[in-house]
């Protein structure tokens, strides 16, 4: 357990104190549910997950990174591959998901540009860092998702008005099934990743991995429909794939621009709070705020105090108060602690 002060200030009234530490911490809660959870957990994956957490802001951007650019090549290997088999087969199906997968493979640059950047130490300028880099990346990775549904809505439509033929039936199956498994792979790991270490952006990616992969599974059943005799089953899945990443969409555009809106789960609030509260000295917790800058947190607190208290003892309080704080909340990087003396009309105003 380490400290390091970021800030240290005092009131004219010399009681009230603020701090800022850097610490590292593990958090554990456990998710349980049966069919209908995960199938929630396959449209709208839980935002974050404190059991594996990694709180130092520095390795958790280098695991970002080393994320991305795993999940780079990965995909590009799959894109490459059924590029290939598109060039032998020449399904048109076929090419739409090569392109997704591509498109896919490309929302890795500006997630890796906001990662690295995020490590940059803060300025005068930027006095939070870069951090805000990452959650822009987000933006740019629901922009993609969009387009997937926009691109898988538009073929099947055009091809349920007027259906084209696909050739080498089991060759397209083989390729719809290695996008489907490489970009599922792929969703898996990002979306862990990013619970990991508290990033919206990194599991909004692994979601359009996903949409990719949904793609993928609609080449593949589509040429099984065909197969079959049923050559209307390729648009009518892709029809039920876009509505399937559309539901992605809504998941991913809401817990991206929650970030941008500095929204917090509430359960972090509880449990700021609840630590608080139950320090040693706090009389109440006048109000607690916190704001995800990246995928680091950051938290502001005001405490009433005994306004007996001395200047010594109130800095102490504030400190073992910030330091119950940081093992209360995973992921939280800095935090600054006020104590006011209550009943003090000069700086309580419910008096």
């Amino acid at each position: 357990m380490t400290h390091t002060p970021k800030a240290v200030g005092v009131a004219e009234d010399d009681h009230a104190h603020g701090h800022g530490h850097g610490h590292g911490h593990g958090h554990g809660h456990t998710h349980g549910g049966a069919i209908r959870s995960a199938v929630r957990e396959v449209f709208a994956p839980h935002s974050h997950d404190a059991a594996d957490s990694i709180d130092d802001v520095l390795e958790s951007s280098k695991i970002g990174i080393r994320a991305v650019k795993i999940s780079l090549i990965a995909l590009g290997v799959t894109a490459i591959a059924q590029l290939a088999i598109f060039a032998v087969s020449g399904s048109v199906a076929l090419l739409a998901d090569t392109i997704h997968n591509f498109s896919d493979a490309l929302t890795a640059i500006p997630l890796w540009i906001a990662f690295a950047l995020g490590r940059r130490a803060a300025t005068r300028r930027y006095t939070y860092g870069y951090g805000r880099a990452e959650d822009l990346a987000g933006l740019f990775v629901v922009a993609m998702i969009a387009l997937s549904a926009v691109i898988a809505g538009i073929e099947a439509v055009r091809r349920l008005i007027d259906p084209v033929p696909i050739d080498h039936l089991g060759w397209v199956a083989s390729a719809g099934l290695v996008g489907f498994v490489g970009n599922e792979l792929v969703a898996l790991y990002r979306i862990r990743v990013g619970r990991r270490i508290g990033s919206a952006a990194l599991i909004a990616d692994g979601l359009h991995a996903r949409t990719d992969g949904f793609t993928s599974l609609a080449v593949m059943i589509g040429a099984g429909g065909v197969a079959l005799g049923f050559p209307l089953a390729d648009p009518i899945v892709g029809l039920i794939i876009t509505a399937a990443i559309l539901a992605v969409l809504r998941s991913a555009a809401r817990d991206v621009f929650r970030r941008l809106m500095d929204g917090v789960e509430p359960d972090f609030v509880e449990a700021a709070e609840d630590a608080l509260a139950a320090e040693e000295g706090v009389l109440a917790v006048r109000s607690i705020k916190m704001r995800w800058i990246g995928h680091r947190l950051h938290a502001d607190a005001e405490l009433d105090i005994d306004p007996s208290t001395s200047l010594a003892d109130a800095h102490q309080l504030a400190h073992r108060a910030e330091h119950s704080l940081t093992h209360a909340v995973p992921k939280l990087s800095t935090a600054l602690i006020h104590a006011y003396p209550t009943g003090d009309p000069e700086v309580d105003p419910h008096t």
